[in-house]
C-alpha cells in the first residue's frame, strides 16, 4: 500500500512541513495494520522511531473521513507529563483538520473539563486514575462522550504489562466499552516489549478482537555504552594492577573525577559538565541524595548550578521547571531522575544518561537508555556501580559486587537474546477485585449481586478468579461495612466503603504512603513521608530544610531552607528481578569473555569478582560453606522463586535441615545454619520438592501477606490464596530445587 496517499491531505501537508524525505518503517507498517484491517494493532519500536506518529497518521485519517459523533480516539498514558507532552505534539498535528484535542487529569481546569461534556468530540487524553474518576464520577456521561469511539490507544503499554494499574486499565477499558456501547481497535505503543505476541494478548484482552504485530526494519540499533565501577574509598580495584590483560579497555574517558568523598558521583560530576544529561537512580532517596551531593562539588568548585531533580514526590511546579529546562536545546543543565523521567517524554536533545548502581529489569534499561540518542544520535549510557570496600573478614556473598554483576547481565540478555520481562498474566487479582468491585458499585449504584458479578467476574483479568471466591470477598464486604443490603435484596456501597470510594486516592490502584505536603513560604516543595519533628532537617527537591512546624491533622510541614547534606525518606521501593538476569548473572561469573563496555575499574573488580567464585568452588554447586555450621546458598533464582524458596527451606524442610538464622539479601542470596551436611542438604531439599503440596503451605499459620493496595480489605483467606498461587514463584523453585 502507498500509506503516504492515503493519508489525509492535511497530514501529507504535515509531513512536508516537517521536511521528511519519507515514511520511516514503522509508519509504512502502522498505515497498512490500521487502513488495511479491522484488527488491533501493536507497534513495537525504539524510542523516538516516530511510533505517535506511526498510529496518529492513519487514525487521524479515518476520523477526517468520517466525523464521529462522539470522543473519537481515547489517548491512555501512565504519566500526566507525558500526555502534557504529547498534547502540544497532537495539537499542531490536528489544528488544520480543526479535530480538538482534550486533557483530562488533575492538573486540567474543570471548564475545559465542562467544554468537553458540552461537546464530545476529538481525541480525548487520559490517565488510567483519571480514567477511573470518570467512570465513576461522570456514570451517565459516560454513553454520549464514547459512543462512537473508534480507537483507543495505550502509550508506553509495557509499563502496565506487570503490575495492577495495567489489569486495572484495561478493567476500566472493558467497562467503559460496554456502557457507552461501543467496541473501538486498540492500538499499543512501546519500545520494550520482549515477547509481543504475549503483550498482543494482553492487549487485545476482552475486545473480540486479534491483534497484529507489524514486522518492519527498523535499521540497525547504535548504542554507546560503558560501564564504571568505583569503591566508596581509594583504593580503585584496578590500583596496583599492571595490565588488565586480555581484558583491556579501549578509549577511556581522559578527564579524571574531582577529590571528592564519593569517587563514584565525582566522575559523573565530571562527565556531565558542559552536556546536557540524565542522571537515573532506582529510589527517590537517591536521587535526592545524589543531587545534593553534585550539588555540594558545584559550590566546591565555584561553578554555577547544574543539576535540576525530578521525581513522584515532588510538586507539579518543580518537575515541568526541570523538564521545560530541559526542552531547551540550548541548555547544559543535567537532570538527577527516577523512573518519572523514563517514559516518552520529549525533552530535547540529550547528550548522554547515566544509571546508578543497575536496574531492576532490562525493560528499565531500554527505556533510560532510550532517552538519549534521539534526532539521530546513537543512544548513550554510563553506568556508575558503587560498593563500600568489602571489611577485611567480610564472608563470601559480600565479596561479589552485585550490582556489577547485574548490570553486565541485563545488557547481556538484550544483546545476545532480545530478552524483555513478559507480561505477568497469571496472578489472582483480589486487591484489584476488591477496586474494581467498589467502583462499579459507586458509579451504578444498588444492584444484585448476582448483576455485579456478572459485570466485574468477565473481565479478562480476573479468568483465574472463581465465582466461589466472588462470594467469598462479598460476604466479607458485607461484615466489614463496606457494602449493604438495602430492603429490596441489593447492594450498595455502606458507610466504611464510601470513606474509601470518595477519597481521591481511591482511583489509583498502586500502592501510596501516607504523605505530608511539604512548604517552604509560599512554595510548595512536594510531600514526604515521616516527617521528623520540629529542628530536624528533611532531604527534598536536591536540597536541605529545617522543619519549623508539622500539622499532622492538614498533614503539612513547613520548612526553610539549610545548608548541609541528610538522607531523605519516601518509603520502601521493592524490585521485581526476573529469574532470566540471575540465570546469567551466574554465567558472567562463570565465563572468561570481556564485554567491550566495562572500564578500567569495572574490568579488574569483574577479574576480582571470577576470582572469587571459582576459589569459592560456586561454579560446580549452589551451596557453599562459610566456616562451621554457615553456610551461604546461592540459587540464581528472581524475586519471586527466590521468595518461595526461602519459605520452602523454613517451612518444608527447616526441621530435617535443623534450619537456624536464616536472612537473605534478596535475590542473590542467603545465608544460615544447619546440622546436616552438604549432600544432606541437596538429598532432603529435592524429596521434599518432589512430594506434592498445596502452595498455601508456604503460607505461615496466621500470617496474612498484604501485598498490594486494597490488600487490607480482603478477606485474609483470599489474601493468603493470593500470595501463594499468584506471587510466589513455587514452579520455578521446584524446578531449581529438582535439578541442584
Amino acid at each position: 500500500m502507498e500509506v503516504f496517499y492515503r493519508y489525509a491531505p492535511f497530514i501529507q501537508d504535515y509531513i512536508f512541513r516537517s521536511g521528511w524525505q519519507t515514511l520511516r518503517g514503522v509508519q509504512n507498517a502502522a498505515g497498512e495494520a490500521i487502513f488495511g484491517t479491522d484488527d488491533n494493532v501493536l507497534l513495537t519500536a525504539s524510542t523516538a522511531s516516530g511510533k505517535t506518529e506511526a498510529a496518529f497518521f492513519p487514525i487521524l485519517t479515518l476520523l477526517d473521513e468520517e466525523p464521529p459523533q462522539s470522543v473519537g480516539v481515547l489517548y491512555i498514558a501512565p504519566l500526566k507529563a507525558l500526555i502534557n507532552d504529547q498534547f502540544g505534539r497532537l495539537n499542531d498535528l490536528c489544528e488544520e483538520a480543526g479535530i480538538p484535542v482534550w486533557r483530562w487529569h488533575g492538573d486540567v481546569s474543570q471548564s475545559q473539563k465542562r467544554k468537553l461534556l458540552r461537546k464530545p468530540s476529538g481525541i480525548l487524553q487520559i490517565t488510567p486514575e483519571s480514567l477511573e474518576s470518570l467512570m465513576i464520577n461522570k456514570h451517565m456521561e459516560i454513553p454520549s462522550l464514547f459512543g462512537d469511539l473508534r480507537f483507543i490507544v495505550v502509550d508506553e503499554i509495557h509499563s502496565l504489562l506487570r503490575g495492577d494499574r495495567g489489569m486495572q486499565t484495561f478493567c476500566l477499558i472493558e467497562r467503559m466499552c460496554r456502557l457507552a456501547g461501543c467496541n473501538p481497535r486498540r492500538v499499543g505503543l512501546s519500545a520494550t516489549i520482549g515477547n509481543p505476541e504475549a503483550a498482543g494478548e494482553f492487549l487485545s484482552a476482552g475486545s473480540g478482537r486479534r491483534t497484529i504485530i507489524p514486522k518492519f526494519d527498523s535499521g540497525k540499533e547504535v548504542w554507546r555504552l560503558s560501564m564504571e565501577h568505583f569503591f566508596g574509598t581509594d583504593p580503585q580495584a584496578d590500583e596496583g594492577a599492571e595490565s588488565v590483560g586480555a581484558l583491556a579497555v579501549t578509549e577511556q574517558p581522559t578527564d579524571t573525577a574531582p577529590k571528592a568523598a564519593d569517587p563514584g558521583l565525582g566522575y559523573i560530576f565530571e562527565h556531565t559538565r558542559g552536556k546536557k544529561c540524565l542522571i537515573f537512580t532506582n529510589s527517590r532517596e537517591e536521587c535526592e541524595s545524589v543531587c545534593q551531593c553534585l550539588r555540594q562539588y558545584c559550590e566546591a568548585n565555584h561553578e554555577p548550578e547544574r543539576f535540576l531533580i525530578h521525581h513522584g514526590n515532588l510538586s507539579a511546579s518543580y518537575r515541568e521547571s526541570a523538564e521545560e529546562e530541559m526542552k531547551d536545546d540550548d541548555s547544559l543543565m543535567s537532570v538527577c531522575a527516577t523512573a518519572t523521567l523514563e517514559l516518552g517524554i520529549d525533552i530535547g536533545r540529550l547528550e548522554r544518561a547515566f544509571h546508578i548502581d543497575a536496574p531492576f529489569t532490562v525493560s528499565g534499561f531500554l527505556q533510560r537508555l532510550g532517552r538519549t540518542g534521539r534526532r539521530g544520535e546513537p543512544s548513550e549510557m554510563w553506568f556508575v556501580m558503587r560498593e563500600e570496600h568489602p571489611e577485611a573478614r567480610a564472608m563470601l556473598p559480600d565479596l561479589i559486587p552485585w550490582y556489577l554483576i547485574q548490570g553486565i547481565a541485563l545488557v547481556q540478555l538484550y544483546i545476545e537474546e532480545r530478552f524483555v520481562e513478559p507480561p505477568r498474566m497469571d496472578r489472582l487479582p483480589y486487591s484489584l477485585l476488591y477496586h474494581q468491585t467498589m467502583s462499579t458499585l459507586a458509579s451504578c449504584g444498588e444492584m444484585t449481586a448476582g448483576e455485579l458479578a456478572s459485570r466485574v467476574l468477565p473481565l479478562a483479568c480476573f479468568h483465574r478468579v472463581t465465582t466461589e471466591d466472588y462470594k467469598v470477598l462479598l460476604r466479607h464486604l458485607l461484615e466489614i461495612d463496606h457494602i449493604n443490603r438495602t430492603e429490596n435484596g441489593g447492594l450498595i456501597v455502606g458507610i466504611s466503603g464510601e470513606r474509601v470510594t470518595n477519597n481521591y486516592k481511591f482511583y489509583a490502584v498502586f500502592q501510596e504512603n501516607i504523605e505530608y505536603t511539604v512548604h517552604a513560604g509560599s512554595e510548595e516543595l512536594g510531600t514526604i513521608v515521616k516527617p521528623p519533628p520540629v529542628g530536624d532537617k528533611i532531604a527534598i527537591a536536591g536540597r536541605v530544610w529545617v522543619v519549623e512546624d508539622v500539622d499532622h491533622k492538614k498533614r503539612e510541614v513547613y520548612c526553610t531552607l539549610v545548608k548541609g547534606n541528610i538522607p531523605a525518606y519516601f518509603g520502601d521501593v521493592a524490585g521485581d528481578i526476573h529469574t532470566k538476569i540471575l540465570g546469567r548473572m551466574f554465567g558472567v561469573l562463570s565465563e572468561t569473555k570481556s564485554y567491550p563496555y566495562l572500564m578500567r575499574h569495572a574490568v579488574c573488580r569483574l577479574a576480582d569478582a571470577r576470582k572469587t567464585f571459582v576459589n569459592a568452588g560456586m561454579e560446580n554447586r549452589y551451596l557453599i560453606p562459610l566456616g562451621g555450621k554457615m553456610w551461604a546458598l546461592f540459587p540464581w533464582l528472581g524475586s519471586y522463586a527466590f521468595l518461595a524458596l526461602e519459605r520452602f527451606l523454613k517451612i518444608r524442610c527447616g526441621k530435617r535441615l535443623g534450619l537456624k538464622g536464616l536472612n537473605s539479601s534478596r535475590p542473590y542470596f542467603m545465608q544460615f545454619t544447619m546440622s546436616v551436611t552438604e549432600e544432606e542438604f541437596y538429598e532432603i531439599t529435592k524429596e521434599e520438592a518432589a512430594v506434592e503440596f498445596d502452595p498455601l503451605e508456604l503460607v505461615y499459620p496466621g500470617e496474612v501477606p498484604v501485598f498490594e493496595k486494597y490488600d487490607e480489605f480482603v478477606p485474609a483467606e483470599l489474601v493468603r490464596k493470593g500470595f501463594a498461587y499468584g506471587v510466589l514463584d513455587v514452579e520455578g523453585m521446584k524446578k531449581r530445587v529438582l535439578t541442584w
